[in-house]
Order: structure tokens, then C-alpha cells, then sequence
């Protein structure tokens, strides 16, 4: 209660400032008369505010409307007052501003409430934790077999109401439609999964579009708890550039990028704001989401799941994926924003923090490993060159070091030095030899690598650059650091080196 009355008395003297201002430059301003009354309105206001609950402790509790029934009844009834007593008096003083420095203090405050509750209404966004259930004897139970004529053309038809023939098609061979354990469900609902009874069928096919989905990661979890040990699970999705390729053919050139930029920013940016991302869900239902392909594939290793193959069907993308393990344990609330924090092994093996603009789509950390398999290894000349989960404006921010601008408060920090071999992520470090994990975590890592002196071309060379820089860092600390640093710059200077 006392901090409420004391944010009114802070109003009221913002709210006399203004209003002096406004009778000091029309010079008729009688300063120490209107600062009398504005003192004394202001204690009508506190006592009304008190007869009208407007300083109840239990403030927090209450509802938006009924807050601003307490402040318009409190202001409605100090201009009443106002109204019928400041005319019977001698002093001379506008009754106009009087009303005012009242309509002024309501507005500041009607403001402040709006503000207030919005700001709890957005923050609000937890949600009960997803508790992964342990497995046991994860066998399927439903017997093997093929289904008659009559359930397969059930399921026949239920296909076609949701997509194509040659959709239905390849789902038949793919999928195995005819055998007895494959289920269909199209539901953008996670409730028609929970009714399915834990290990009856080893594939489970979900023909709802994902950008229509409702809670896609409890969705896919709870998928995982259905399926049994190494059962499979298909879903589809639209891809974003499809989408984005459809906006530009649509609409001349030139104005196609404006309408793609603001569906950009709708679909992508403002679900992603702090203060935004709860009002955007609750407009939108969660349909039409905007999807990569990167962050669809995350999503499915995020909760336990082993992308098999993706087959495209027009503007759909069907995702077949296994079941490899338990989900990863689930946050209440992921958010990817523009900044954000990546654990990476350093010195002594210990798991810090590294801040950095985001560069990749939602979710492409848990799909690391898919990458460099997929491509047999990783490309140490370039390794955003096929990179799918880096985004447009990502390559642009790797191109300048941009992205790498946060990390700079690690250095302050103290957990890297200028130069030295990169922090790396766990699933990065562990591809390294031990010989060679053991050297670089006996110091700190760096923000300017030897990579950019050597230029290596493969995990091998990469490999034996790191180890001559750390060979000759150990010998001579300071010298070797400066060396580097100068022919680090003279690299990125000249030969145009850039971020990887």
C-alpha cells in the first residue's frame, strides 16, 4: 500500500509540474496558490483513494477492471468535489486547470495499469512441465498383419479428405498404410495421440500440418511415449520457402519484397519478442506457423527422434524420423530470440555460457550431427556454404563478424582470451582426438582462432593447426599470442577471411 501511495504522490507532483508549466507560459501563474491546491487535491485523492480500495496490498490479485473502477471513482469523485468547492473560494484559481492536474493524474495512471497488467499478462507464458514418462518393455503389442480391403480403403479416403492421391500414394509404400500397426491421425489437437494406447502401433502417421499444430514439442513427446522402442513417426509440414517463393511471384517486382518483409516480420519476429510472443499465440491460435526445415528437424531430435529421410510432395515436406531415445529434458517455455547463450566447453572442461547473435534457425543445435553426417564431415573450408540452418541475414552477420560482437562480454568477463583455439560445443569437442581435447582444455579458448593463419581445408588440418598454435603457446604464452593476432588481422584484412 505505502509504495502505491507514494507512485500517486510522484504522479501528482509530475502532473503539478506540467500544469504550472502550461499557467507560467500563459503568465498567469500564481505558483505558490496552485502549489497549495495541488497539495491539497492530493490529499482528497489519497483518502478517496483509500474509501475506493485503490491502495489494497492484495493489488497484485486483482483484476484489470476493477483497478480502473477504483481510479475512476476516486477521480470521478475528486472532480466533484473539485467542481463544487474550489468556485465558493476567494482565491482566484482556474477551475479549468484544477481539472486538468485531476485528468492529468488519471491519465498517468490509467497508463501505468494498462502497462502493469500487460506486462504480467505477457510474462505469463509457463506452462505445467512436461513429465517424461520411464519405459519399460517398449515392444509393440499390436499383432503384425495386412488390413482388409474395407480398412484400407477407410483409410484410403480419410487420406484423400486431407491431401493428394500421389500423397496417399507414396504414404502406402513409405509408411506400410496397409499393415495393421500403422495408425492415422489428423488432429491439431495433442489429445487424439493421448488416447492411443502406449506401444499398440510401431508407426504412427500425423497428416495435420505442423505449421497448424497446437504445442508442437508436446505433440512430439508425447508421440515418443505412444511409440515404441525404434517406432517411426511421419509428419509434414510447409516449409517457409515455399511460402516465400510464393509471395514473390504474387506481387511486382519490387513490392513482392515489402509485403514478404512485413509477412517476415509477423510471422517471425514479433512471435519471437519478449512482450509479444503471448498476445501473437493467442491472436493466432498457433496456425500458419512460419516453419524451416531446420527447426522442424530440431524440434524432432529435441524430443527424442532420428531423422530417417524427408520426402518432398509439392509444398509439403514429409518428415519420416525413428524414435531413438528419450526427449531431452523439456523447458517450459523456449525461446529463441536474437541473442542468445551456447554452453561451450573451456578451460579445465568446464561448461560456459557464450553469448552471440543468433545466426541459425530455432533448434539447430540438436541437429549438429545430422549436418556433418549428411555431409560426410564437416567442411572446415567453409562450413556455412550448404549450411541449411543458417539464416539469410545469418550468413550476412558471419560475412562481418557480426554475430561474434556479444562474445566480447565473455572477454571482459574473463572467459576467453583474445586469441586461442575456439570454445566449442560438447557435441564438437567430442569429435576431437584426446590427445588433443586434453591440450585445449589446459588454457583458455580464444576469440581469434589459428584458422584463419592456416586455413585448413579439413577436420585433419584443422586438427594440426590447433596443435602447433597450442605447442608454441605453451612454450612462449605472450609472444606466440601477439604473433598470431598481427597475422590474424593481415588475413582478414587481405584475404578477406571471414566468419565460418
Amino acid at each position: 500500500m505505502f509504495r502505491r501511495i507514494l507512485s500517486d504522490i510522484l504522479i501528482w507532483v509530475l502532473a503539478a509540474a506540467i500544469c504550472i508549466a502550461w499557467r507560467l507560459l500563459a503568465e498567469k501563474a500564481i505558483i505558490s496558490d496552485y502549489m497549495t491546491l495541488f497539495a491539497a487535491m492530493m490529499g482528497v485523492w489519497i483518502v478517496l483513494g483509500l474509501v475506493c480500495l485503490k491502495y489494497r496490498s492484495s493489488y497484485k490479485e486483482r483484476w484489470l477492471w476493477q483497478e480502473l473502477l477504483s481510479l475512476v471513482l476516486t477521480g470521478g469523485g475528486l472532480m466533484l468535489l473539485t467542481w463544487q468547492v474550489l468556485p465558493r473560494l476567494s482565491y482566484g484559481l482556474s477551475l479549468i486547470v484544477a481539472l486538468w492536474q485531476v485528468g492529468i493524474v488519471m491519465i498517468i495512471n490509467f497508463v501505468s495499469l494498462v502497462i502493469k497488467h500487460y506486462w504480467k499478462y505477457a510474462l505469463n507464458m509457463t506452462v505445467p512441465k512436461m513429465e517424461i514418462e520411464h519405459r519399460r518393455n517398449a515392444v509393440v503389442r499390436n499383432p503384425d498383419g495386412r488390413r482388409s480391403a474395407e480398412s484400407l480403403e477407410t483409410v484410403h479416403q480419410a487420406v484423400l479428405s486431407l491431401t493428394t492421391e500421389d500423397d496417399y500414394q507414396m504414404l502406402l509404400s513409405e509408411a506400410r498404410l496397409d499393415n495393421k500397426r500403422t495408425k492415422v491421425v489428423a488432429n491439431r489437437d495433442r489429445f487424439s495421440f493421448m488416447q492411443i494406447q502406449d506401444y499398440q502401433y510401431d508407426t504412427l502417421v500425423d497428416l495435420t500440418l505442423l505449421n497448424d499444430a497446437k504445442g508442437i514439442n508436446r505433440r512430439f513427446c508425447i508421440v515418443n511415449q505412444k511409440l515404441p522402442d525404434d517406432g517411426r513417426y511421419v509428419c509434414c509440414y510447409r516449409p517457409q520457402q515455399y511460402v516465400k517463393a510464393k509471395i514473390l511471384q504474387r506481387y511486382p517486382r519490387g513490392i513482392n519484397y515489402i509485403v514478404y518483409s512485413l509477412w517476415f516480420f509477423w510471422k517471425r519476429i514479433l512471435p519471437r519478442l519478449m512482450l509479444m510472443s503471448r498476445l501473437y499465440y493467442d491472436v493466432t491460435k498457433g496456425r500458419k506457423r512460419m516453419l524451416s526445415k531446420a527447426e522442424v528437424l530440431g524440434r524432432l531430435y529435441y524430443c527424442g527422434f532420428e531423422v530417417e529421410k524427408i520426402v518432398p510432395m509439392g509444398h509439403i515436406e514429409y518428415v519420416f524420423a525413428r524414435r531413438h531415445s528419450q526427449p531431452y529434458e523439456q523447458e517450459q517455455l523456449k525461446v529463441y530470440g536474437p541473442l542468445i547463450k551456447l554452453p561451450r566447453v573451456c578451460q579445465y572442461k568446464q561448461m560456459v555460457m557464450f553469448y552471440k547473435l543468433r545466426t541459425m534457425h530455432p533448434y539447430s543445435e540438436y541437429i549438429q550431427k545430422y549436418v556433418f553426417d549428411r555431409r560426410g564431415g564437416m567442411n572446415i573450408a567453409d562450413k556455412s556454404d550448404d549450411d541449411f540452418r543458417i539464416t539469410s541475414w545469418g550468413r550476412f552477420f558471419r560475412r562481418y563478424w557480426l554475430d561474434e560482437l556479444p562474445m566480447l562480454w565473455n572477454w571482459l568477463k574473463g572467459d576467453v582470451k583474445l586469441v586461442g583455439v575456439r570454445p566449442l560445443s560438447k557435441t564438437m569437442f567430442d569429435t576431437y582426438p584426446a590427445d588433443l581435447q586434453e591440450k585445449r582444455t589446459q588454457c583458455k579458448p580464444g576469440l581469434i582462432p589459428p584458422f584463419y593463419i592456416d586455413h585448413p581445408k579439413t577436420f585433419e588440418e584443422l586438427c594440426e593447426s590447433e596443435n602447433k598454435y597450442l605447442d608454441e603457446y605453451f612454450r612462449h604464452p605472450w609472444l606466440t599470442d601477439c604473433k598470431y593476432f598481427f597475422l590474424t588481422m593481415r588475413s582478414i584484412l587481405f584475404k578477406r577471411m571471414h566468419s565460418a
